[in-house]
């Protein structure tokens, strides 16, 4: 299950989106559209920030705007910033250490098989798509 923090965070991309061309988007507005509290936005935003997902300028004329283009962003790289790793069970992870059961592991094909179809479907939906995508499935 994900959190409010990768949900909202892929809502906060869908809206710099969607504003794409209109300039540093101040977060209040973002909050104000989004119906989310400016005060847990600055937490997402920082991490978007920190991440090189999002660049912010402050002062007149401040707010956010993407990066990249709209088309370069996976829905999964976005997700596992906030969320951390996709893997359900640790000894997929990236940067797991070798599981002594992993030859006698019944389960671990199970497991490997959920975590590559997680990832392809994550990672093989782009930002874009979800702007372009009229599929309730879409919605957030």
């Amino acid at each position: 299950m994900f959190s409010t923090k990768g949900r909202y965070a892929l809502r906060i991309m869908i809206d710099l989106a969607q504003h794409e061309g209109a300039g540093n988007i101040p977060l209040q507005k973002i909050a104000d559209r989004q119906e989310i509290s400016k005060k847990y936005l600055e937490i997402i935003m920082k991490d978007l920030v920190k991440a090189g997902l999002v660049s912010g300028a402050s002062g007149r004329g401040g707010g956010y705007r993407l990066s990249r283009k709209v088309d370069e962003y996976t829905v999964g790289e976005i997700l596992e910033l906030m969320e951390g790793t996709l893997a359900p069970v640790a000894c997929l992870e990236d940067d797991a250490s070798t599981c002594s059961r992993t030859e006698d592991c019944i389960t671990l094909p199970l497991w490997k098989e959920y975590y590559d179809m997680t990832r392809e479907f994550f990672y093989g939906k782009k930002l874009s798509d979800l702007i372009e995508s009229r599929d309730p499935i879409y919605y957030i």
